[in-house]
């Protein structure tokens, strides 16, 4: 095997993909922060936070979408175990520097293993969701910036992007 893949949980001894055996690990609170941005154009940024579009409210539907895309996580991911989340929160929010929409999405559970994809998943899918219903006026919006932004829980602790 080689070594970069030792550290891989997900490929056994042989090099084959598995899914993590999670049986004896404990049982804790573990949560996970995600975060993304749609840049656009201004014309479209209005469009989206008038709510008047023609598919209706753009940012409701993303946030719903984005919930529901954390809950079909191991559908999507071959090697993520199905989860029995706790609370699935996913804001979209006009950035700050007026360049278009952030999602922030927040994923918690007690559990064996922990909701970072979940997270990212949210976060991904309510993005995606935004460009799909404002694709019709702008085509040249761009996702970006989707990652990890904290995770707690479980045996390696806390983690915070810096």
């Amino acid at each position: 095997m080689a070594e970069s893949q030792r550290n891989l949980t997900h490929i056994d001894a042989e090099g084959r993909a598995r899914m993590v055996d999670v049986s004896d690990k404990a049982t804790t609170t573990r949560e996970a922060v995600a975060e993304g941005r749609l840049t656009m154009l201004p014309a479209t940024l209005t469009l989206a936070l008038s709510g008047g579009g023609k598919k209706g409210d753009v940012r409701a539907v993303a946030e719903i979408a984005g919930v529901m895309a954390a809950k079909r996580t191991s559908d999507l991911i071959p090697m993520c175990h199905p989860l029995m989340l706790s609370s699935v929160k996913v804001a979209v929010e006009p950035l700050a520097d007026g360049s278009g929409l952030g999602v922030m999405a927040r994923v918690r559970t007690t559990g064996q293993t922990g909701v970072e994809m979940e997270a990212l998943t949210a976060a991904g899918l309510a993005l995606l969701t935004l460009y799909d219903m404002l694709k019709a006026v702008d085509r040249g919006m761009t996702i970006e910036a989707v990652r990890l932004v904290s995770k707690s829980g479980g045996v390696s602790g806390d983690w915070v992007r810096v």
